[in-house]
This record gives C-alpha cells, structure tokens and sequence, in this order.
C-alpha cells in the first residue's frame, strides 16, 4: 500500500486511532484525523494527535468533511451507519477499518482469534507459547495494543497474534491470517447488530479472504462454511481432532495428550483454550515438549476464571469478565467440583432462565445479587438452592458459610455491572478483595 503523498482521514481519537495516525505518517501520508465526540471531553485526545502533528477536529465540525481523501480509516467503536462514517464513506476513494489498514503495511504472518468468549485468554496463551519456544510474538488488536502500532514499531516480530472482534472484522477487505480461531460463539452486541445472524456473518469475515492452504482451528459443535483446512476441538463433545477427558487433552492424528491437571488455568472451557494453543503449535511446527511449562504454567489474565485463593479446601474463582450467558455456561459447565455461584448485575434483557438446568447440575447454591437477582431467583427455584445478598461483600460472606472443603466458589455474573460497579474489572477488584478480607477474618 502506498501511502506517499496521499491523503488520510482517521476517524476516532481512541487507541487505535491514534496508532494508524502515526503509521500513516511513518508511511509518507497527509493526515487528518476526526471524531464527532464533544470537543472538552476530547481535550487530551486533540493534545495527543498535536504531538503527531495531526490536527484533530472535533464535533460536529467532524461531520463534513473538508476535503476528499484517498482513504479514510475508521476505528472499530464507530457503527458505520453513524454520521460521520457515512461522510467519510462518500468523502474518500475507500474506507477501511484499522485492522484492514495495518494489515495492508505489514509483512509480518498473522494469528488471529475470534469467537463470542475465550479470545484475550486464548490470545494471552498463544503469545506466551510462541515465545518460550524461541519465536517472537506480541498480542494486539482488541487485546493490548493496537494492530497498526505493532506494524509502525518495526519489533522484528515472528508472529502478530489478533484478537479480532466482530467490530474490528466488519471493516475488513483483503485482511487474511495465516491461522484463523473461531473459538464459539453466542448471542451478545445485539445493541449494535440488528440481529444475531448480522453479528455471526461479522465474526465469520475472519474467513473471507483465504485462499489455498489457510488454517483455521474451530470450536467441534459450531458450523462455520469455511472451506479454510480446519482443525476442530471441543472438551464437551466427542469427535473433535482435540478433545478431553479426565483432565487429559487428547490429539485424535497422532495420538498425543496433555495433562491439563498440572496446568494453572481451570475448568474445561480454559482446557478448550489449550486445545488452541496445542493447535496453533502444530501448525507453526512447535513442538509441545518445548512449551509443556509455559503452557502449564500460565495463570489466566485478570477476571477471567482467575484463582484468587483457597481458604479451607475451598477455590475462590474471579469471573467478573463473565458479561454474558454463554460465558457463565461455560463457567458453570467447565467445573468438575461442586459450586457455590455468585451471579446477576446488571438488568440488560437476558434470559437467566435458560440456564436453570445447568445451574441446577452444577451449583449447590446460587447467591444472588444486582438489579437482575429476584429474576434469578424465581426462575432457578427451587431445581436449585438461591440466596440474595444485597452487595457483593456480603454475597462473598454468604459463600463462604455454605462452601465446604473440595468446592469452588465461582463469581461468574452472567451479565455486566453498571448497576454496582463502574465497570467488570472494579466488579473483579471488589470481589478479591472482599476474598482476601475472608483469609484475615
């Protein structure tokens, strides 16, 4: 992509644009950037594009474009049927998205990760594995840092490792990983697509452009109409090319397994998350003996099933990224030992009573608590045991009297926190510390 002596628009003054900003720079463009958000609250975003020498027009002064543009990039947060993108889209010879964009200035090979739940773990994972074995690798996209501040810092990278959502996909053109993740998918963003088919067909751009020999590695039980070579994997169903049983990680071709037992990550939707990497590691020619301590070793990021102690026999799980139903299924059905479930927040529409069955398998107690707790009350009841806490101290304390030795305590809310906490991780901040109060008490 040659990008001398053309003109660029970036439209907004987050993150990422901020890094196409300067990659466009980096490649001898003219570049102006424009977010139609309110001009004080983008104070310090108009300093940062000055320090590029970017001029950053704020507004509604963003919505008409001055001149036309050779190309404009959108970031993924703007909803292409908003205003501004609807200027830029009649302004410009083509507008991309920033993945799309950095994509095209990049020589460096690709893994990128999709999927409802499970990609900034997934993606974490892979960047570790890739590393210990002697390759170079960083996580970006919608984890970390941004794909096109990757490509302008020149790192002498291996590998790029994407986490990519349906945002970032739907701008999308030429865009083609070497390996494609679909790691499942469910329903959520449905504030942003009109329906649940609009936001798969988003997710599944990530196979659009392939060609001859690309790689995908799929969740077993989701169809994907890809014609990509794919490698399945699925703890839950039987089938897969990867597959679980009794804590052992099975690889059907050559018959291999992996003891996830010794490993730091918990219950079988992280075991699907290995089953990636042990993927991803085939097709990069890794060999799993060199990365069987990285792999084990890895704890997962923050609020994510991540272990935040154990008192009396007791696990205490940090799922505050729960933010969906299909992630507290996952949370609930992924444990093999008996919970004690901390869930609800945020009244946002969803359907807790889908998920009674599950609940009633696998927790002895559900404690309640949020705007949505008396709906999780009456549709759990009586299949299984709920209680109403009337804050997440006092749910932790509620926890830890009817937990006993060999359980887990699991706060996976199932739905996001504006009714308490500003957002999932001071929910998860929150419940550590109210976990570490417990060891002192």
């Amino acid at each position: 992509m040659d990008l001398i002596g053309k003109k660029v628009a970036v439209l907004g003054a987050g993150g990422s644009g901020l890094a196409a900003a300067a990659l466009a720079l980096s490649h001898g463009a003219s570049v102006s950037a424009f977010d139609s958000g309110d001009t004080l609250r983008l104070a310090s975003a108009v300093e940062r594009f000055a320090e590029l020498g970017v001029v950053l027009t704020c507004g509604d002064d963003a919505l008409s474009p001055p001149i036309a543009y050779d190309v404009s990039v959108i970031s993924p947060g703007i909803d292409q049927r908003r205003p501004i993108a609807r200027a830029f889209f009649e302004a410009s010879d083509e507008l991309i998205g920033e993945i799309e964009f950095a994509f095209r200035l990049s020589e460096i090979p690709v893994v990128a990760i999709t999927g409802t739940n499970g990609k900034t773990t997934t993606t974490s994972l892979v960047v570790d594995m890739i590393n210990s074995s002697g390759l170079k690798a960083v996580a970006a996209g919608n984890i970390g840092r941004a794909y096109s501040d990757v490509v302008a810092s020149k790192e002498g990278l291996d590998w790029i490792v994407l986490e990519v959502s349906s945002f970032q996909l739907e701008t999308i053109k030429t865009f083609s990983p070497e390996v494609a993740v679909w790691m499942n998918f469910a329903a959520d963003h449905l504030d942003r697509y009109e329906s649940l088919d609009d936001y798969r067909q988003a997710k599944l751009r990530v196979f659009e452009n392939g060609e001859g020999g690309k790689q995908a590695i799929c969740k077993l039980e989701d169809d994907v109409g890809s014609d990509w070579v794919r490698t399945t994997f699925s703890a839950f169903s039987e089938g897969g090319d990867f597959s679980y049983e009794k804590g052992l990680i099975y690889e059907k071709k050559t018959g291999r397994s992996f003891d996830f037992r010794k490993a730091e990550l918990q219950g079988k939707h992280n075991a699907e998350n290995v089953m990636v990497c042990l993927a991803v590691a085939d097709l990069l020619g890794i060999s799993w003996s060199v990365i069987d301590g990285s792999v084990k070793s890895f704890r997962a990021p923050a609020h994510r099933c991540e272990k935040v102690s154990e008192i009396d026999g007791v696990l205490y799980l940090n799922d505050s990224k729960s933010t969906n139903l299909h992630s507290l299924e996952s949370a609930i059905s992924g444990q093999d030992a008996p919970l004690v479930l901390i869930v609800g927040g945020k009244q946002k529409g969803l359907e807790f009573s889908a998920l009674a069955e599950s609940a009633g398998e696998k927790a002895k107690v559900a404690i309640c608590i949020g705007e949505v707790k008396e709906e999780i009350v009456s549709s759990w009841s009586p299949r299984t045991t709920c209680l109403i806490a009337d804050d997440l101290n006092q749910a932790v304390q509620i926890a830890a009297d009817a937990a006993e030795s060999g359980d887990i305590v699991l706060f996976s809310p199932g739905t996001s926190s504006f009714d308490m906490f500003s957002g999932y991780e001071e929910r998860g901040d929150a419940f550590r510390k109210a976990v570490q109060a417990l060891s002192l008490s």
